[in-house]
């Protein structure tokens, strides 16, 4: 028996199932738009690679083997899915859909919100957002893109720079009306509020701010900046926060700057991809309004 040491070829399987489904070489060739022979041939193809007899023919007729029906069995379903998948890629390289990942807080208070101006612009666009905050394969994801916070190191993607962020210490009005004295004074005596996966954002801004950060016990962190929000504004404690993602909180009142001295982040937002994406019209205008509303929000900030 001839020894395997490359896989079949999928056009020879293809016409294997084919010829197999329909017992007749020439409606498997009507089926995959080939002619008759060529289907004869590739199935002889796959014989040869196999080293076995797949079928026993009389005449128009074909009959499968015993170990050819179990192989049919065995490769039908997933060959089917790859068809399939294939095709979708090929009717989706110019489909309006794009599939993102991006940050929980930053795809509810900022994003999200700004989708209505992507609508207006490009009607058939349609953007899913599902929330993530860790890094994937996109080998192995249906997502075309992800938002992503640090420096531009995503391993087998481009990157493309949105904005940075600036961190401000806030409070709710109220709370701040029950704590008197110099900032250093309250700042010793105020519950602090930070992001989990940032815990030391607090000793970073009070050593950039002059004031000496003592013994104290340690910020309660939360797992996502929209969480942090709602607990400033609650009264918990003093919270850092990006300004950028409490616009509405700061215009309204609902959280006040307490000093004016902000953190600016060593890391920045970027819209992380394959390459490969680009071939994609839809992502491509996506990327392209996305990159000129980071514009508009560097703006605002400076």
């Amino acid at each position: 028996m001839t020894q395997i040491s490359v896989p079949p070829s999928l056009i020879s399987l293809r016409c294997f199932v084919a010829a197999a489904r329909s017992g007749n070489f020439t409606r498997a060739a009507a089926e995959l738009n080939l002619t008759q022979s060529a289907v004869s041939r590739q199935v002889a193809k796959l014989e040869e690679v196999l080293g076995a007899r797949l079928f026993t023919r009389s005449g128009p007729y074909l009959q499968l083997t015993e170990r050819g029906r179990a192989y049919s069995a065995s490769i039908a379903p997933p060959l089917a899915a790859i068809v399939a998948a294939t095709e979708r890629f090929r009717s989706g390289l110019d489909a309006g859909v794009i599939s993102l990942a991006t940050l929980p807080s930053f795809g509810m208070r900022w994003l999200a919100p700004r989708l209505a101006l992507l609508t207006r612009e490009h009607p058939e666009l349609v953007v899913n957002l599902f929330a993530r905050s860790d890094e994937f394969d996109f080998s192995g994801e249906v997502h075309d893109a992800a938002i992503h916070f640090g420096l531009p190191d995503w391993p087998g993607t481009r990157c493309d720079r949105l904005f940075g962020e600036r961190c401000l210490p806030v409070a709710a009005r109220s709370f701040m009306d029950d704590h008197h004295g110099s900032v250093a004074e309250v700042m010793a005596e105020v519950p602090l509020l930070t992001l989990a996966n940032r815990p030391d954002a607090w000793t970073r801004w009070m050593s950039g701010a002059g004031i000496a950060v003592g013994s104290r016990k340690p910020p309660a962190r939360y797992e996502h900046f929209a969480m942090l929000a709602q607990a400033a504004a609650a009264g918990v404690g003093v919270a850092l926060i990006p300004d950028y993602l409490i616009a509405d909180e700061l215009a309204d009142g609902r959280l006040v700057a307490i000093f004016p001295h902000a953190l600016d982040s060593e890391g920045a937002y970027y819209l992380v991809y394959p390459e490969e994406k680009l071939e994609k019209s839809a992502f491509r205008k996506f990327r392209r309004w996305l990159l000129d509303e980071a514009d508009r929000q560097r703006d605002d900030s400076d």
